[in-house]
């Protein structure tokens, strides 16, 4: 029975020894195992905070961005706002000008407006009931120079300030808020010119 002992013990000897040898290389592989995952989780982990300051980095150029824009808004706002005052108080003091100065004003715009035929002119109640002397004269010199006629209606036009063009049906508004607004555009952007330049 020695022998079988001894077979015995040969077999877990070496049954201990290949087991030894099992664990040893289950222990570097799991070691190994446990390396790259920690190599990877790094990894993983630098991957995470570059994208985090990645994306932090576009949100606080999203949010100068935005401040920008607003910043822009208010600045354009407070322009429009600076030239339409400007404007106000432009035509505000067009419509306050004397008598002589506002009559001498029409006239130019009479030069300007008047075509080569033959018309007639209508002014508002307050003005048909200011007109200057020799008004009507300096009207029809001015029509007569251009090849045309223009006489002063009896008729009142329903206006404020100015005066109506009428050449065959065919009605041109001279009224001071009319060539003012069809103006509007280019007179803001002169202004513009002026205050911000």
């Amino acid at each position: 029975m020695s022998g079988l002992n001894k077979i015995k013990s040969q077999i877990m000897d070496e049954a201990r020894s290949l087991a030894e040898e099992k664990i040893a290389e289950a222990k570097l592989t799991a070691g190994e195992i446990i390396e790259q995952a920690q190599k990877e989780a790094e990894e993983s982990e630098k991957q995470m905070l570059r994208k985090a300051e990645a994306e932090e980095k576009k949100q606080q150029e999203k949010t100068a961005s935005f401040i920008d824009l607003q910043k822009r808004t208010k600045i354009l706002e407070a322009k429009q706002g600076v030239i339409a005052d400007v404007l106000k108080q432009a035509y505000e003091a067009l419509e306050n000008l004397g008598e002589e100065e506002y009559f001498s004003a029409l006239l130019l715009l009479v030069k300007k407006y008047a075509l080569p035929e033959t018309g007639e002119i209508l002014f508002g109640k307050t003005d048909l009931g200011r007109l200057p002397e020799g008004f009507g004269d300096k009207i029809e010199e001015i029509a007569k120079a251009k090849g045309g006629e223009l006489r002063i209606s009896e008729k009142e036009g329903a206006i404020k300030n100015g005066f109506i063009l009428v050449y065959g049906g065919i009605e041109e508004n001279c009224t001071l808020k009319a060539l003012f607004d069809a103006r509007q555009e280019e007179l803001s952007d002169k202004v513009h010119r002026l205050l911000f330049a």
